[in-house]
């Protein structure tokens, strides 16, 4: 028997490689004689360098980087060998993340993108020949202008000033100098992994939508999704790029707009791509079972998240049992797929505390071991 474990992480307990090694190890304690192969996944946003180097292997490196409030933190990115020279893997939450600012401190109005700017820097200068971009998980919506300007944007106000970090800034934006960009950047191929299809402004824009997560108080959302505007109309103006209202642009506060407009970007479905890497479709093919997981599974599971994209990779390739191990779950399953929660089988506390060896029991029950065995 050949089962292929394809999780996502369980935000907040277990990444998506420790998730696919308890679940490897519980199904492997109930059936010794499968052969269990782990493709850790990730949607684009968090996890995705952890996915891609445990699917493609590569070296992770680390470099100090200006965070979302300006302090200094440690940023780790990735080197991936590829055709044509190394990918550098640029995940923006490790630069500019939410995470990196206390709760009592979150404003997006004054959060800045300029550490994930940095990090591509760090890539290229490390040797990097393309770079990948992953969104998702961040504490900023300043349409990724201080990342543009750690690449060497000019970003001035009608005094010829230079723009201050944050969102709220923006508001005062007059042009867009792009003579001094970094040359280390100039003609490098950029992707962007993105697993939102918002636009930049508007009512299910950056602003409206994922400010409030950031601290944005609906005054302070109306002022951003101005700033955002006034950045579109410079940006179209200068550059010819409608950033406003295409699909995608409004993904973590705005970032893929200034790759986009500035150095010619490309936007990617995070899914698709780390799907491809691992190689998914073709590792589907003769499985037995294909068992993939996350924290929550709920009605966007299915809606172009890892879970959703397993399932029917699963189904393309005929696999008979199709299984989701999850943290908790607050939707049914689709037909013919079995859901089995940690929350429910050993209760939410445990879920969220033991997550890794609850995980690995489940497994072990999902893969036949009876209940109640040690």
């Amino acid at each position: 028997m050949r089962v292929l474990v394809a999780p996502d992480k369980f935000k907040g307990t277990l990444t998506a490689p420790a998730a696919a090694s308890a679940i490897a190890r519980g199904w492997s304690a109930a059936e010794p004689a499968a052969q269990i192969e782990q493709v850790p996944l990730a949607d684009g946003g968090e996890g995705t360098l952890d996915a891609l180097l445990a699917a493609r292997g590569g070296e992770r490196r680390t470099a100090s980087v200006t965070g979302p409030l300006g302090e200094r933190v440690e940023a780790e990115f990735g080197l991936i060998p590829v055709p044509g020279g190394p990918l550098g893997v640029v995940e923006m939450a490790r630069a500019s993340g939410l995470q990196l600012v206390p709760p009592d401190h979150r404003d997006p109005k004054v959060t800045t993108s300029r550490g994930t700017g940095e990090l591509v820097l760090a890539a290229l200068e490390s040797g990097a020949r393309r770079i990948l971009v992953c969104v998702g998980g961040s504490a900023t919506n300043d349409g990724g202008a201080g990342l543009a300007q750690a690449l060497g944007v000019r970003l001035r106000d009608a005094g010829d000033r230079e723009v201050a970090p944050g969102g709220a800034a923006l508001a005062s934006l007059d042009r867009v100098d792009l003579s001094v960009v970094a040359p280390a950047v100039r003609g490098v191929p950029v992707d962007v992994a993105v697993d939102v299809d918002n636009p930049m402004v508007g009512p299910s824009g950056a602003s409206a939508v994922y400010g409030p997560q950031k601290g944005a108080s609906p005054a302070d959302a109306e002022l951003l999704d101005g700033a955002l505007r006034r950045f579109a109309e410079v940006v179209w103006r200068e550059t010819g790029v409608d950033i406003a209202t295409r699909s995608g642009m409004g993904a973590a506060g705005g970032l893929p707009a200034s790759l986009v407009a500035f150095f010619g970007a490309t936007l990617r479905s995070g899914l698709e791509l780390v799907m491809q890497a691992a190689g998914l479709p073709e590792r589907m093919r003769g499985a037995a079972v294909a068992v993939t997981g996350e924290g929550t599974f709920d009605a966007q599971s299915l809606r172009g998240k890892v879970v959703g994209g397993v399932v029917a990779a699963a189904r393309a390739a005929g696999v008979p049992r199709v299984m989701v191990l999850c943290g908790a779950a607050a939707a049914p399953p689709p037909e013919g797929v079995t859901l089995l929660s940690l929350a429910e089988r050993f209760g939410a506390e445990g879920a969220i505390r033991r997550a890794e060896p609850l995980l690995e029991r489940l497994a072990a029950e999902a893969g036949g071991w009876p209940r109640g065995s040690p």
